[in-house]
C-alpha cells in the first residue's frame, strides 16, 4: 500500500542566511556551468553547494564529499535547522509565464519508496549516467535537497479544500522574487515561494489517508526516484547485515528497517487540474545530417505528412496546435508545419510493443518516423534539446544546427494515459515549468 506521510524537514535559518530567495537554486539537471557560477556568487549559503557542488582543483576530496562536509557544517552552526514537529509543507510557487501571473500549489511530503507500478508510475525514459551522479551525492549526504514533482487526482476537491484552509495561517517562509534564471529560458518575472507547515494531527491524518489511496504520477524527477530506489536497497542491505539474527527476529528486523528514513523520498504533490500546472515541450535541435539526405527531406516527409510553409514573420505558436510538429531550417525564412496525412497510417512504422498513447504522441512520431527512419539518426549524439523557441530560432539562424523540430506542449492527460498503460514516453518529452527549487525544504535520510 502507498504511504504518504509528514516528516521533520530541514529548513534554512533566515536570521543567518538573510533573504531566502538568494539561497535557493534549481535542481541539478537544468543548471548550466554559467548558472552554477552565478549561484555560487549569489550567496555563500546557496543550496548549489549541496545540490550541484562545483569541481575543485584542490585535493580536498571529491565534490560529493565536499557537499556532505558543507551540509554537516551548516547543520552544526545553525545555518540549517531540523523542524521540531513532523509536518506536511504547503508550497505556493508563484511565477509569470506568457505575460500571466500564475501560482502552482503543491504539498511537500515524504512518500514510501515502492517499485514502479505499485501506486507510483513513471511517464518518461531515463539515462543511467544521471542516476549514477545522484546516487553518489545521496550516499555522501544522506538527504534529499530537492523534491520530486508528482501529480495526483483530486476530483472531489477534498485536498484543495484542506490546503485552502491551511493557507490562511501565517506562512513559515515567504520569499521575495528570484532574479536569476531557473532554467529553460522562460523566465519573465522571476519566481517567489510561500511555505506553510501543516502540523495539526487531524489534518495530517486526513491528508495522509487520502493521498496514500491515490496513484501518484512522477512528473519531474524520474532519475532521482530510481536513484532513491537503488539507495534504499543499499541501505536496507547494510541494515540487514548489521543485525544479528540470533538477537533480533527476522520479522522484527524487517519492521525496524521498514520505518527507516531511507525508505522514503521527498515529493511535492500537485493536482492534475491545478491552474498553475504548466507543461512545455522540449524542442529538438539537430546537426550533422548528411547533405544528400537533407536535400531529399521534404520529399520524404510528404510520404507521411502534409507540409505547409509559413513565413516566420507571420508565425504564431497556435499554428502548431492542429499539427504534428513544425520545422525550422528546412525552408529559409519559413516555418514548415507538418500535419499527418489522412490517407496514410503510421501504425506499421511505430513500435508494436508500445501503447496507443505512445504511438500517437508527437515526440514518438518525430523519433521513429523522422529522426530514425528518414534521417537515419539512430544515435542521438547530434540531437540537443531546448524549451525556448527563441533559442531554437537563433541556433538555426547562426548555423549551429541544421534543423529545429518544434513540438506541441504535452497535455497532462497524455502523461497519465501513457503511464496508465505501463509505458513511457521517450526521454526529454516533457518540461514541467518552473522547476522546483533545491533548498526550500531538505529531507534527511538518517
Amino acid at each position: 500500500m502507498m504511504e504518504v506521510s509528514p516528516f521533520r524537514g530541514i529548513c534554512y535559518n533566515q536570521r543567518i542566511v538573510g533573504d531566502l530567495a538568494r539561497a535557493l537554486c534549481p535542481p541539478y539537471d537544468v543548471i548550466t556551468p554559467e548558472q552554477q557560477k552565478l549561484y555560487y556568487e549569489e550567496n555563500s549559503y546557496n543550496a548549489i553547494r549541496l545540490e550541484f557542488p562545483a569541481e575543485s582543483p584542490e585535493p580536498t576530496g571529491d565534490s560529493y564529499q565536499r557537499a556532505a562536509i558543507t551540509f554537516q557544517q551548516w547543520l552544526k552552526h545553525g545555518v540549517l535547522q531540523l523542524d521540531s514537529v513532523s509536518s506536511f509543507y504547503l508550497h505556493d510557487h508563484r511565477f509569470e509565464y506568457s505575460g500571466e501571473k500564475r501560482v502552482r500549489r503543491g504539498l511537500i511530503a515524504r512518500v514510501k519508496l515502492e517499485p514502479w507500478g505499485s501506486g507510483i508510475y513513471p511517464h518518461e525514459e531515463t539515462f543511467p549516467k544521471a542516476k549514477g551522479d545522484r546516487l553518489q551525492l545521496m550516499r555522501a549526504c544522506r538527504a534529499n535537497f530537492s523534491p520530486l514533482l508528482s501529480l495526483y487526482h483530486d476530483s472531489e476537491r477534498k485536498i484543495a479544500s484542506i490546503l485552502s484552509e491551511s493557507s490562511r495561517a501565517k506562512p513559515m517562509i515567504e520569499t521575495s522574487i528570484l532574479s536569476l534564471s531557473t532554467g529553460g529560458g522562460q523566465d519573465e518575472g522571476g519566481e517567489a515561494h510561500t511555505l506553510w507547515a501543516i502540523t495539526d494531527p487531524e489534518i495530517k491524518r486526513e491528508l495522509s489517508q487520502f493521498l496514500s489511496s491515490q496513484p501518484l504520477y512522477i512528473a519531474d524527477g524520474h532519475h532521482r526516484y530510481e536513484t532513491a530506489l537503488a539507495y534504499q536497497q543499499e541501505r536496507a542491505q547494510e541494515q540487514s547485515d548489521s543485525f544479528d539474527s540470533s538477537v533480533i527476529a527476522s520479522e522484527a528486523k524487517q519492521s525496524v528497517i521498514g520505518k527507516e528514513a531511507f525508505q522514503y523520498v521527498m515529493m511535492e504533490l500537485v493536482d492534475f487540474s491545478d491552474p498553475g500546472l504548466v507543461v512545455l515541450p522540449l524542442h529538438r535541435l539537430v546537426r550533422n545530417i548528411v547533405p544528400s539526405i537533407l536535400m531529399q527531406l521534404e520529399d520524404q516527409l510528404r510520404n507521411f505528412f502534409v507540409l505547409e510553409a509559413v513565413p516566420l514573420k507571420a508565425y504564431d505558436c497556435q499554428l502548431l496546435a492542429d499539427s504534428c510538429l513544425g520545422i525550422l531550417g528546412l525552408q529559409p525564412g519559413s516555418l514548415v508545419v507538418l500535419k499527418r496525412r489522412q490517407d496514410i497510417s503510421l501504425e506499421a512504422m511505430m513500435p508494436g510493443n508500445r501503447s496507443q498513447a505512445y504511438r500517437e504522441f508527437g515526440v514518438s512520431i518525430l523519433n521513429h518516423i523522422i529522426l530514425d527512419r528518414i534521417l537515419g539518426l539512430t544515435s542521438k549524439e547530434n540531437v540537443t534539446y531546448t524549451v525556448d523557441l527563441k533559442e531554437a530560432y537563433q541556433q538555426i539562424k547562426e548555423g549551429k544546427y541544421q534543423l529545429a523540430f518544434l513540438l506541441n506542449p504535452p497535455q497532462p492527460e497524455v502523461v497519465k494515459a501513457v503511464a496508465d498503460a505501463q509505458d513511457r514516453m521517450p526521454s526529454k518529452s516533457t518540461y514541467f515549468y518552473p522547476k522546483l527549487p533545491a533548498g526550500l525544504i531538505i529531507n534527511p535520510l538518517d
